[in-house]
């Protein structure tokens, strides 16, 4: 299931810190209080510009989520990949049945799970000695990469930013993949992500 761990957050401080600087002349002396023009300039609507400082909120994190969801997340782009798990180097070592959501068809889990079991077998009798060509096992190869179900899910070390979060957060709140529904719930669990990027929002002080 889509799961989000290993979260670090970097920068929050300083970025308030640093909103200051447009009007301020003596550096020194700023704190990372967060003042209503402040919060004003971070809460505005995308795109208008005063939210820079949300750049300088860095967060790191472990995300997996489906191969559906991993296409719409590439669409955005200040959120980077680190490193990922790799069907292209490891499919043949994966079961699929634990790789994939409760939505796959158990079909579908099937057909990958022969491509798998075709392509090992043709490892394994070349290692005996047998003659296998090189395009054998890249047809059988093939079939097993372009078998993947879109509910195939893997791991990814992301990186990315406060900024771009809020555009995620406003874009895919509703969406109806629960890999989203998810996403958004992690985001809103940031430390003052809420407070910092949604106009109208006041913290709990309980």
């Amino acid at each position: 299931m889509p799961n989000v761990s290993n979260v670090r957050v970097y920068g929050l401080d300083e970025a308030i810190r640093a909103a200051k600087y447009p009007k301020a002349v003596e550096l020194d002396g700023l704190t990372a209080e967060l003042t209503k023009g402040i919060k004003a300039c971070l809460n505005c609507p995308t795109g208008e510009g005063h939210d820079n400082a949300l750049n300088g909120i860095i967060v790191q994190f472990d995300l997996t989520f489906s191969q559906k969801a991993w296409v719409e997340l590439q669409r955005y782009h200040f959120i980077d990949f680190v490193s990922s798990c790799s069907t292209m180097h490891k499919l043949q070592n994966m079961n699929p049945r634990l790789q994939c959501n409760r939505y796959v068809d158990p079909r579908s889990i099937d057909v990958l799970n022969e491509k798998i079991a075709e392509y090992n077998r043709l490892l394994n009798v070349r290692k005996e000695g047998i003659a296998v060509t090189d395009d054998t096992l890249k047809e059988a190869r093939l079939e097993m990469l372009y078998n993947i179900p879109s509910g195939f899910e893997l791991t990814a070390a992301m990186t990315t930013n406060y900024r771009q979060l809020k555009t995620i957060y406003q874009q895919r709140r509703h969406h109806a993949l629960p890999d989203w529904q998810m996403f958004c719930d992690f985001i809103e669990s940031l430390p003052r992500f809420l407070e910092l990027t949604q106009r109208g929002y006041e913290p709990n002080e309980d």
